[in-house]
Order: C-alpha cells, then structure tokens, then sequence
C-alpha cells in the first residue's frame, strides 16, 4: 500500500469524525481540542528536547490548559499571572545553560498550539451554534482545500523551491495552486452549510489567501523544528500522517488568522454574528 493511500483510508473517517463532533460543538468540540493539543505538546516536548531545549514536565501543560480553558474559566487574568509567578519562582533556583533553555523550551511548547487552537474554539462560539459550525468547517476546508490542492499541484507541476533549505519539497506552483484549493474549499463550505450567513462569498474571499500563507508558514515551522530535532515526523501515532503536529500544523496558525479576520470584519461594520 502506498504512503497516498495510507493518507488517505486514515484522513477520510478522522475528517468525518472531527466534522461530527464540530457539528455536536459544546464541551464534546472544546474537549475534542483541548485532547488535540494536549497530544501536540507531547509531542513539541519530544522535539524540544532533541533540540536541546528540554521543557518543563508539569508547566507546558498547565499554561496550555489556561489558555484552552481562559474563556470559560473566572478569574482567568488573575490565574495566567499566577502560573507565571510560580513558574519563574522555580526556574530561577535552577543553575546552568540547562535551566535558561529549559525556559525557552517550556513557553514555546507552553503557548504555540494552545493559543492557535484557542482559535478554532472562538470560531466554533462565534453567532449561533449553526453560524459557527459553518465558519468551523469554512476554515477546516480553506485549510485541507490549500493542502491537497498544494500537494497534487507541486507533485506535477513544481519546479521552483518555495523553501529549499527548510522544506525541499515545497514549490511556489504548489504555493498558488493552494490558494485556489483554499478558496474551493471555502466555496463548498458557503454553499454546501445549510446556514444563512450575514457575511457574503465576496467579504470572506481574500481570507483565503492569508489562510494559504499563514497555513504553508506553520507547516514550514513544524518542518523546521523537526529538522533542528533530527526527526521525520513529531510521532508516529497517525497512520501515514506522522503525529498529531504533523497533522494540525497548519490549522494552528490558519486558525488565528482566520479568527482575526472575522474579528476585524466585526469592528469594521462588515457583518454581526
């Protein structure tokens, strides 16, 4: 069996199993990310130590369930200050190098996919329960849209190297053939969701091409931190996929940018979910 095909029979049911679960939003869609990101930081600790950058064992995820769980929890502010004191108040016993890059290691591994991931969860709040389940699944589609359209368009057409010395097989024919997968995909979400948007096709277009510039960049960071670690994949938990990094790589940064936008399309009067 090819690695195409493995890909493929592992993302086809994980897709509708995600999809269901962003449909039945609530705690099973902000439990089902919160379990994602948990199994990212695993991995990112994993590579930070073959990188030399060793995190914390405890503090990377209780930063990363404070910024998860921030808009349910009271007193949030007054707790994220709290972790941060008793962090700094036990680094600062610890002597050497070791102790400086442990630091590095456990805010990195701490607030990198939490912070993106938190993101998805404020689309899925965003309106009503149907709006957000129809932005949700714009921006999983703008995201898979931009990644298979890339793949197949660099596969046969890529000739010029987007990112030689971090990513080889990444072409800017692959790069501009992502951003119409993206808008395809945002295209089919519009139509396909049974759900009356006060946003038009024409406002929401132009996401898409931050969406395919912000998704390839965290891909190409996850290819760059699994370089620096000499590894190939974060895990190999995901059959054909690597690890849950390998596979939300892209979504922890899209998902930022995409909330971001629909934020400044409320402050400017555009729309009002």
């Amino acid at each position: 069996m090819t690695e195409l095909a493995k890909r493929i029979l592992f993302a086809v049911p994980a897709a509708a199993f995600f999809i269901f679960i962003t449909w039945l939003g609530d705690f099973y869609f902000v439990g089902l990310i919160i379990l994602v990101a948990l199994f990212i930081q695993r991995e990112l600790s994993m590579l930070a130590a073959g990188a030399g950058f060793e995190p914390d064992n405890l503090f990377p995820y209780t930063i990363g369930m404070w910024i998860l769980l921030s808009p349910y929890l009271p007193h949030a502010l007054a707790i994220g200050m709290a972790i941060f004191l008793l962090f700094i108040a036990i680094q600062i016993f610890k002597s050497g190098d070791h102790a400086l890059k442990q630091v590095i290691g456990t805010f990195f591994c701490g607030i990198y996919a939490p912070l993106g991931l938190l993101a998805i969860i404020l689309i899925r709040n965003t309106g009503s329960s149907a709006v957000g389940f129809a932005l949700t699944i714009g921006l999983l589609l703008m995201v898979w849209g931009n990644d298979v359209f890339a793949y197949f368009g660099g596969k046969y057409l890529g000739k010029k190297k987007l990112a030689p010395a971090i990513s080889p097989n990444k072409t800017w024919e692959g790069f501009f053939f992502g951003i119409l997968g993206a808008l395809v995909g945002l295209t089919i979400a519009y139509y396909a969701v049974p759900v009356a948007l006060s946003v038009s096709l024409l406002v929401l277009a132009p996401v898409t091409l931050l969406i395919s510039i912000f998704g390839p960049i965290g891909d190409l960071t996850a290819s760059r931190i699994k370089r620096v670690a000499n590894a190939k994949d974060a895990s190999d938990i995901l059959p054909g996929h690597g690890g849950f990094f390998d596979r939300f790589d892209a979504l922890i940064l899209a998902s930022p940018v995409f909330y971001l936008y629909l934020y400044a399309l409320q402050i400017l009067g555009y729309v009002s979910f």
